[in-house]
Parts: C-alpha cells; sequence; structure tokens
C-alpha cells in the first residue's frame, strides 16, 4: 500500500528550476504526484510511493537543484489518490 505525503518546500525555489528538478526525481525514484508553484513563493508537492521511496524523495528536497536554496522542508501526510500512477508539474505551460 502506497503511502501519500504533502511537502512544502521554502526558500529561493521558483525560478529555479525546482519543479523539473523534483518531475524527474520522482521519476527515477517510481513516485507518483505532483508538483505545484504556489502563489506565497513556495513549491507544493504531492508525493506517493513506499516509506523507502518518500525518504528518498524527501533527502532530495532538502538539497534542490544547483540554483535553488531550500530553507526549510515542511511535511505533512496526505490521502494517497486512488488512480494516480505518474508524477506531473501541475500549472507548468
Amino acid at each position: 500500500m502506497a503511502e501519500a505525503r504533502r511537502f512544502v518546500v521554502r526558500g529561493r525555489v521558483q525560478g529555479v528550476g525546482f519543479r523539473w528538478f523534483v518531475e524527474h526525481e520522482a521519476h527515477v525514484l517510481g513516485i507518483a504526484g505532483w508538483v505545484r508553484n504556489k502563489p506565497d513563493g513556495s513549491v507544493e508537492v504531492l508525493a506517493m510511493g513506499s516509506r523507502d521511496q518518500l525518504a528518498g524523495l524527501r533527502s532530495r528536497l532538502r538539497e534542490g537543484p544547483r540554483a535553488a536554496r531550500v530553507d526549510d522542508v515542511e511535511e505533512s501526510e496526505a490521502k494517497p489518490i486512488p488512480g494516480l500512477t505518474a508524477f506531473r508539474i501541475e500549472g507548468a505551460w
């Protein structure tokens, strides 16, 4: 059974390729979910996977891509979304 987590990443995380970084890492780890920018300048991630997969994503979120500066990663439980099997960027053109 997949677990779901919601992450909110704060710092310099918009305009630095952070969503594309998260999408790539999620694909590498085999995680389903989505990533999107929030109006307050943070990035929100919904991730579904095993405990180990989510731990791997958590550590990558704390690092971020080279151009980013991650100040904080807030994590909370989320409800798994039935039928969500891929990872996507929301709000990207």
